[in-house]
Order: C-alpha cells, then sequence, then structure tokens
C-alpha cells in the first residue's frame, strides 16, 4: 500500500511538472500512468482489506469506505477550485497535494494489521508463493461463473456513476435547456446523493441483506434515469438526479465485499471485479458520447438503463456466503 501511494504521489508531482515548468505532453503522460498505476493497485489492496475488516466486525462497511472516495472527490474538486481561484502553480498544487497524500497513507497504514492471508490456489507440490501459481490462480478467476455475475453488477453500477460523472451536467444543459451553472450544480447534487447513499447502505445491507438492497438500487436507478431523461420540469430533473445517485450508489462496493467473500483468492477476484469496473469507467463516457452525437445525449442514457437493469438480474451473485 505505501509503495502504492509513492507511486501515485511521484506521479502527481511529475504531472504538475510537466504541465507548468516543462510543458511537455510525454512528461503528462508518463506522470498520469504512474497515478493510474499505484492507485489502480491501491484500489484491489484497500478493497481486500475493506471486506477482510468487515468479516471480522460483523457489519457491512465497504459502502461506508466508499463514501470516503466520493467525499474525498468533493473535497479535492473545492481544493482545486480555491488554487485556481488564487493562481496557485499547478505544480505547486499538485506536490502541495502529493505529500499531503503520501503523508496520510502512511500514517494510516501503520494502523492496518497484519493478518496472514489466506493461500492462493496453486498446483499440487508447487508451493503457494510461486509467480507461476499466482499468476494461474488470477487468471482462474475469469472462468468463475459467480466472478463474471459480479462483474456484470458493477459494469452496470459502475458505467451509471461513470457517465454520470462526465455527461449528466451536458445533458441538463443540452437536453434540458439549464444553465452551465446549473448543470454543474445538478452533477453536485448526484455526487451529493451517492455518498449518502453510501452512508447509509451499510446498516440497510445488514438489515435486508445484498440482493435486496442491490434489486432495489437497481429499480431506484432506472427509475431516476427514466425521470432524468423524461423530465418536464426542474423538480423532476432534480428527483430523478437524486434517484440516479442513489442507484448507483452501492453496486461497486457491495461487488467488491461479494468478490471477496471467497477468502482462498480475495485478491484475484477483487481484480477481476475491479477491472471490468474500470473498464466501465473508460468506456462508458465515450460510449454515450457516440450515441449521443447521433441520437441526442437523453436518448443516449437509455443504455445505461439497460445496463442497471442487467445489474438487477445479476443481484443474486452477490449474495452472502452464511447469511440466513
Amino acid at each position: 500500500m505505501t509503495i502504492s501511494v509513492a507511486t501515485s504521489s511521484i506521479g502527481l508531482v511529475v504531472v504538475g511538472a510537466g504541465a507548468t515548468l516543462l510543458g511537455s505532453a510525454p512528461v503528462v503522460f508518463a506522470g498520469l500512468a504512474a497515478v493510474g498505476l499505484g492507485m489502480g493497485s491501491l484500489d484491489v489492496m484497500m478493497n481486500v482489506e475493506g471486506a477482510a475488516a468487515e468479516r471480522a466486525i460483523r457489519k457491512t462497511l465497504m459502502p461506508l469506505m466508499h463514501a470516503c472516495f466520493s467525499l474525498g472527490t468533493v473535497v479535492g474538486a473545492l481544493l482545486g477550485a480555491a488554487a485556481s481561484a488564487l493562481s496557485v502553480s499547478v505544480f505547486w498544487h499538485l506536490t502541495a497535494i502529493a505529500v499531503l497524500v503520501f503523508l496520510i497513507a502512511v500514517l494510516a497504514v501503520r494502523s492496518i494489521p497484519e493478518l496472514e492471508n489466506a493461500a492462493e490456489t496453486s498446483a499440487p507440490g508447487e508451493p503457494a508463493s510461486t509467480w507461476r501459481s499466482r499468476l494461474r490462480a488470477s487468471l482462474s478467476v475469469w472462468a468463475d461463473p459467480g466472478v463474471l455475475l459480479i462483474g456484470a453488477i458493477v459494469l452496470g453500477m459502475t458505467f451509471a456513476e461513470g457517465s454520470a460523472n462526465d455527461w449528466i451536467a451536458l445533458a441538463s444543459v443540452d437536453g434540458h435547456g439549464f444553465s452551465n451553472t446549473a448543470g454543474a450544480i445538478v452533477f453536485g447534487v448526484f455526487v451529493a446523493a451517492m455518498t449518502v447513499g453510501r452512508v447509509i447502505g451499510g446498516p440497510v445491507i445488514d438489515r435486508f441483506g445484498r440482493v435486496p438492497v442491490l434489486r432495489a438500487c437497481a429499480v431506484i436507478g432506472v427509475l431516476g434515469l427514466l425521470l432524468f431523461i423524461l423530465a418536464p420540469n426542474d423538480f423532476a430533473l432534480y428527483a430523478g438526479t437524486v434517484l440516479w445517485g442513489v442507484g448507483a450508489s452501492l453496486g461497486f462496493p457491495v461487488g467488491m465485499s461479494a468478490a471477496a467473500d471467497d477468502t482462498r483468492n480475495s485478491a484475484a477476484r477483487v481484480s477481476a471485479v475491479a477491472m471490468i469496473g474500470y473498464f466501465a469507467f473508460l468506456v462508458g463516457p465515450p460510449v454515450l458520447g457516440l450515441l449521443g452525437q447521433n441520437w441526442g445525449i437523453l436518448n443516449a442514457l437509455y443504455l445505461i438503463v439497460a445496463l442497471m437493469a442487467l445489474a438487477g438480474l445479476a443481484a443474486p451473485a452477490a449474495r452472502e456466503r452464511h447469511r440466513r
């Protein structure tokens, strides 16, 4: 974890140097690659550790942990806006953030107990720690229907989340005639709704179980999207935004918990599901852009409706192993 955070922090400094001091696109590209490499590997480790904490404490905690991610996004945006308003150099801004993130992470990692992980799957007579056995274990999870179905849940929900991050403001402006300022407010409402959904999601899941809650989230998300697309007035649009955010809030964290249920190969399973989620984040926005260019941005959002419905149908794959 410490090495991963250090990699991302160094990448942030390189991005700032490339953008401000050197004016070099290749340097910025290299810095962004380091940020992505560090954050991607850290994401898997954090979710594996988070799932272990859930099992030890016997409460659903992953949504609350991911709410901290949403809160961090808002804080980061506010700090960026403040740095811009004060004309702070991008290099010094990103350098300060990199140092802050690294110091916080080092202090936090020291408090994580070092528990012995279960042995990875390996061939008879072959040590579990060899590179070959670990690679085989990592690849084998892609043949597991359970992992793929959990991936379908994460795919639909993260597609809804990632697409909203990039398109909900523009859809409000171009599709519903909002001003640019109002469009930014709509995005803020969406992020706030996701954060609230993740904060309250844990106790709700403990009360009703993953499957009913995921199905409810899918229904809420579909209704919210339809209300957003067909909104006859501003109130309906904001209401649809709230429902869209709440509906998309729990898919990724619950998917991570479900993937880590099998402690024998939890890291490989979480990695596979995370890759599917990243694929949705990466592919979703440009696909919607292409569809929106040909059929209109609001009509393009019907693709998210279909994927959220798919996530609801795949919800039983996330069922707790020991829930009565």
